[in-house]
C-alpha cells in the first residue's frame, strides 16, 4: 500500500517534551516479554493484521521478546496462551469491534496485565460515536449535529437536510460511511447493513480534513489528509494512492496550534491514555471534531508514526514508549 506524503515547508518545532518523554522510556526500559494482539474478527481484521506486523518488527528491532497471537473468537485459547506465556506487556494491534471498545481491555484488566492504549471506559466511550460526541460537546469542542435513526427510517427518506453523513455508531475505520448527496441514487445502506440496527445520521462538515496524534498530553502534529475520493473513507485510508497527507498541516499558525490543543481536549475528556489520533474538520472558520481513535494504525499508510517520525521519534522508539507505559485497570 503506497500514499503520497508531503512534507511542507511549514515551521514545525521539535516536540522537546514528547521526544524526552520517548527517550526516558527508551533508556529505563524495563519490559522484556510482549505479546501483539492482532487480527481479530472485526471489519477491520486486514488493517490490524498489517498494525500488528509493523509493531513486531519494530518491538523485535527494539530488543523485546516478542509473540503474536491473531485473536479469534475462542477466548480461552486467548486466556490459555496469555495465561501460559505471562507476557509482561500486551501491545494491543486489534483494530475496530471486541479489541478497540474496551472487550478486550477488560479481560485484560482481570488478568492485571498491563496493555497499551486506553483503558475500557476511555476504549468503550470513543467507539460509541454519540457518547463520544456527547463527551467532546461537553468539553467545550464543537461537534456535528446528528441523529441516531432505525435504518428503516433512514431507507424510507431523509431525516435531515441534505448533504449529510450515513455512520455505523460503532465502527471504526470508516467502515460502511456514505455521505448523502442531492440527487444520488446509489444508497449502499439500502442494500446491505451488517452494522446492527441503528444508523448513525450527521450534519456534513465541508472544509479540510486534519487528523493530529496525541501521545499523553503532547500532541506531536498536525496532518491535512486530501482525497480523490470524496471524503477519507476506508479505501482512501488503505488503498494504494487512495489519499496524499500533507505534514505538517499548512495553516495558520494560531489555527495549528488551536486543532493541537483541541486534539489534547478531547484526548483528556475521554480518559484515553497511550497513542489517540483525532480527527477533525476545518470550514475556515469552525473546527469541527469527527472523532477520536483510541487505536490508531500502525500500517505504511498510517498517520500516527508519520507524525512520530516528523517528531523525530523513530517507529521503533515510538512502539517502545507505548509498551513502557502501558497500563491496566486495577
Amino acid at each position: 500500500m503506497a500514499v503520497e506524503i508531503t512534507v511542507t515547508s511549514v515551521a514545525q518545532p521539535q516536540n522537546t517534551a514528547a521526544i524526552a518523554t520517548v527517550a526516558e522510556a527508551v533508556r529505563t526500559r524495563r519490559h522484556r516479554k510482549v505479546t501483539v494482539l492482532m487480527g481479530g474478527f472485526s471489519a477491520e481484521r486486514e488493517v490490524s493484521l498489517n498494525s500488528g506486523a509493523n509493531a513486531v518488527r519494530a518491538l523485535e528491532a527494539a530488543g523485546y521478546a516478542v509473540q503474536a497471537i491473531d485473536v479469534s473468537r475462542d477466548v480461552g485459547s486467548l486466556l490459555h496462551h496469555l495465561e501460559h506465556t505471562k507476557p509482561d506487556v500486551v501491545f494491543n494491534a486489534l483494530h475496530g469491534r471486541y479489541g478497540e471498545d474496551g472487550c478486550v481491555q477488560g479481560m485484560l484488566n482481570i488478568l492485571e496485565v498491563p496493555y497499551t492504549h486506553s483503558g475500557l471506559l476511555a476504549s468503550a466511550l470513543a467507539m460509541d460515536k454519540p457518547t463520544a460526541k456527547r463527551v467532546f460537546a461537553t468539553a467545550g469542542l464543537t461537534v456535528a449535529q446528528d441523529r441516531l435513526v432505525t435504518r428503516e427510517t433512514l431507507i424510507a427518506g431523509d431525516p435531515v437536510p441534505l448533504p449529510y453523513v450515513v455512520k455505523p455508531h460503532n465502527e471504526g475505520s470508516s467502515v460502511g460511511v456514505t455521505i448523502v448527496r442531492e440527487g444520488d441514487n446509489d444508497r449502499p445502506f439500502a442494500r446491505h447493513w451488517p452494522y446492527g440496527p441503528q444508523v448513525m445520521v450527521e450534519e456534513y462538515i465541508p472544509g479540510r480534513e486534519l487528523t493530529v496524534a496525541v501521545m499523553d498530553r503532547h500532541a506531536l502534529g498536525v496532518t491535512e489528509i486530501n482525497t480523490h475520493r470524496g471524503f477519507y473513507d476506508y479505501e482512501a485510508k488503505y488503498a494504494s494512492g487512495g489519499s496524499a497527507h500533507t505534514l505538517p498541516a499548512d495553516l495558520p499558525e494560531a489555527v495549528y496550534r488551536t486543532v493541537q490543543e483541541l486534539a489534547v481536549k478531547a484526548h483528556q475528556a475521554l480518559g484515553c491514555r497511550g497513542v489517540s489520533r483525532s480527527d477533525f474538520r476545518y470550514d475556515g472558520t469552525r473546527l469541527v471534531i469527527l472523532e477520536t481513535n483510541t487505536q490508531p494504525g500502525m500500517t505504511a499508510t498510517s498517520l500516527v508514526p508519520e507524525q512520530a517520525a516528523l517528531a523525530g521519534i523513530s517507529f521503533p522508539d515510538l512502539c517502545t514508549w507505548m509498551v513502557e507505559t502501558a497500563q491496566c485497570d486495577i
